[in-house]
This record gives C-alpha cells, sequence and structure tokens, in this order.
C-alpha cells in the first residue's frame, strides 16, 4: 500500500510540473508575440502627402520619418501643379509602411504648352480636325466673300503658326460674292410664268398656297414671300400664294 501512494504522490507532482512549464512557455510565448506587434507597430509610419513639394521639402519629410525618396525622371504636365513639384507618389498618402521604405515621387513639368498648327490655306474642315487632335478649341469663325480663295478655305488664323495658345480664330472664305437682285413685285402677276423667270435665275420657288379670289383668273399672285423691294440672292427661296 506505501509505495503504490508514494508512486502516486511522485506523478502527481511531476504532473504540476508540466502543467507549471507549460503555462509559463504559453505566457513566454504570448509575451513574445505582443512584443513582436508592437516592436513592428513601433517600425510602421504613416506615409506623408508630398503633393506640390518641391523635390528638397519631399526628401526632408520623408527622412524626417525615416522613409526613403526616389524621384521618378519621368516627369508630367499639370496645369495646376508648377513646375518642380510632387503631382504623384507611390505610396499614396495615409498609407501604412515600414520605416525605411522607399517613397516614389514624380514632378510636374508644368502646364503644357502646345504650338497652334498652321492651319492657313487647308480647309475648314481639315482645320477643326488639326485642331481637335491637338487638344485645341476654336475661339470664332469669321466669314468672306472673295474670289481669291475657294469656298471653305481658311484665308487666315490667330494665333499665327508656332505660336503658344489653346484657342484659334478661323477666317473662312464662303467663295465669290453672289450676284445680288432686288425682288420684284409679283402681285397681279401669273404664278406659273413668275416662278419660271425666278427658277431660271437660280431661286427656290414654292407655291405654298391657293385661295378663292372673286374677280381673278385661277394662278394669279396674291402673296409673295420676300416682299417686293427686299435684296435677294440665287438659292433664296420664294414662297407665292396664288388665287384659284
Amino acid at each position: 500500500m506505501t509505495m503504490p501512494m508514494a508512486l502516486s504522490t511522485r506523478m502527481w507532482s511531476a504532473g504540476k510540473w508540466v502543467l507549471l512549464a507549460a503555462a509559463l512557455v504559453a505566457t513566454y510565448l504570448l509575451f513574445g508575440a505582443a512584443s513582436m506587434r508592437i516592436a513592428l507597430r513601433a517600425g510602421e509610419v504613416q506615409i506623408p502627402d508630398l503633393t506640390n513639394r518641391t523635390a528638397r521639402e519631399a526628401t526632408a519629410i520623408a527622412a524626417d520619418l525615416g522613409l526613403a525618396l526616389a524621384v521618378d525622371a519621368t516627369r508630367r504636365a499639370d496645369p495646376r501643379i508648377a513646375e518642380g513639384r510632387v503631382i504623384a507618389q507611390e505610396p499614396p498618402a495615409q498609407s501604412v509602411a515600414r520605416r525605411r521604405r522607399r517613397v516614389r515621387v514624380w514632378l510636374s513639368s508644368g502646364q503644357r504648352v502646345v504650338k497652334v498648327p498652321s492651319l492657313t490655306g487647308g480647309s475648314e474642315r481639315a482645320a477643326n480636325m488639326r485642331i481637335a487632335e491637338d487638344g485645341l478649341q476654336i475661339a470664332t469663325v469669321s466669314e468672306i466673300r472673295s474670289q481669291a480663295y475657294p469656298s471653305d478655305t481658311v484665308v487666315a488664323q490667330s494665333p499665327q503658326a508656332d505660336a503658344a495658345g489653346d484657342r484659334v480664330a478661323l477666317l473662312v472664305s464662303r467663295g465669290e460674292q453672289a450676284e445680288a437682285y432686288v425682288m420684284p413685285d409679283l402681285i397681279g402677276v401669273n404664278g406659273e410664268r413668275a416662278a419660271q423667270v425666278l427658277r431660271s435665275h437660280g431661286f427656290r420657288v414654292a407655291v405654298v398656297a391657293s385661295t378663292p379670289y372673286p374677280g381673278l383668273t385661277s394662278g394669279i399672285v396674291l402673296r409673295q414671300g420676300p416682299q417686293a423691294g427686299f435684296q435677294i440672292t440665287p438659292g433664296e427661296a420664294i414662297s407665292i400664294e396664288v388665287s384659284r
């Protein structure tokens, strides 16, 4: 009876030591993990916003946080940020990174300068296409009548070719000045005959209505547009109303 009890006592004591050792190991592991997390967090920093900083300013800010700065050789045009200042960065601002992490930045080359292309002598359509391709805008389009230039030819431009600018004004020829006539008085004239004469001179004539009118034979002009005395040019539309 004595030996088994002594053996049992020794086994129990050994078991307690095993449990105690396991508890100590677990505590050590937990402490170690917590210490590692603290150490890792202590080695992390929040990436600052370097936008609109000069390369020297960005380098100093990064160095204060234990970060390294790398300036990319490629510069990008930006209408809002002056030349030589940061326009982009990687990693982005407010993100978290380890100390000694390299932050890459891109600097602005300033506002993009566009030279106005030569448009004079070409067609208006070609000028519009070139202006759109170069990212420019049309300021105004003025028109002239001239025998010296074919219709729809760009006669002049402002600014001149190779000047810097983002808007272009064009002067476009609409061809030779058409011969002008004075609108005759057609009231009381046979509408069909009047229409034939006007059409032979290049006018577009349309009978828009026929109205009963006592005392007049059918087809006599009652109303016209434009009115007599107005200046008209070939190609214009003329309307007449006749009796029936």
